[in-house]
């Protein structure tokens, strides 16, 4: 039956617009789909028990079972992610990619016996190092800030370097290394 722009409901032009509308849905819920994916995906990977499942991480992961962001009297704990990934989203997709290369070492056995995992210490460490410098301190700031500290609650030499530290343009990871990993030793110049 014709409609009143003398077009018959089944024409070429009515099902185009229903395979068009049929098509955009679909693409629709497939997007939803994949961010969904991809937001799970993302949240699996930051969690403690993925990043401990590699067999190379033990050994970091015995030490800061031994540090306060394990186990503290105020029973807060962080995990990986908090120290290692940041929270926006742009460097925190950075962060995934250049994650590869610590799957490739995985496989490649680079850190996989204490004695592997100490020669290589230094170099991950201040690869670490630079990079909080870089972020002044980002991923610590997300539970740590000079402007949430209540100095009268630190002992006298804490309070007076916190106090000071941010107008020297000083972060965290200047004054606490080896905070949640043992500190390795600079390299001997031999």
């Amino acid at each position: 039956m014709p409609n009143s722009k003398g077009q018959d409901a089944g024409s070429p032009q009515k099902r185009g617009q229903r395979v068009g509308i049929l098509l955009v849905s679909v693409l629709f819920i497939a997007g939803i789909g994949f961010a969904a994916l991809f937001n799970a995906g993302i949240a699996y990977t930051n969690e403690m028990e993925f990043c401990v499942s590699c067999h190379s991480l033990q050994i970091p992961y015995e030490e800061y079972k031994e540090s306060l962001h394990y186990k503290n009297q105020s029973g807060v704990q962080t995990t990986c992610a908090d120290c290692h990934v940041p929270k926006p989203f742009a460097p925190k997709m950075i962060a995934k990619v250049v994650a590869v290369k610590d799957v490739y070492h995985e496989i490649a056995g680079t850190i996989d016996t204490p004695e592997k995992y100490e020669a290589h210490r230094w170099d991950m460490a201040s690869r670490v190092w630079a990079k909080m410098e870089r972020t002044d301190s980002r991923e610590c700031r997300s539970c740590h800030d000079y402007e949430d500290m209540d100095l009268s609650e630190q002992g006298r030499s804490a309070r007076s370097r916190h106090a000071s530290a941010e107008e020297r343009g000083k972060t965290c990871i200047d004054c606490h290394k080896g905070i949640a990993h043992y500190e390795p030793l600079p390299p001997r110049d031999d």
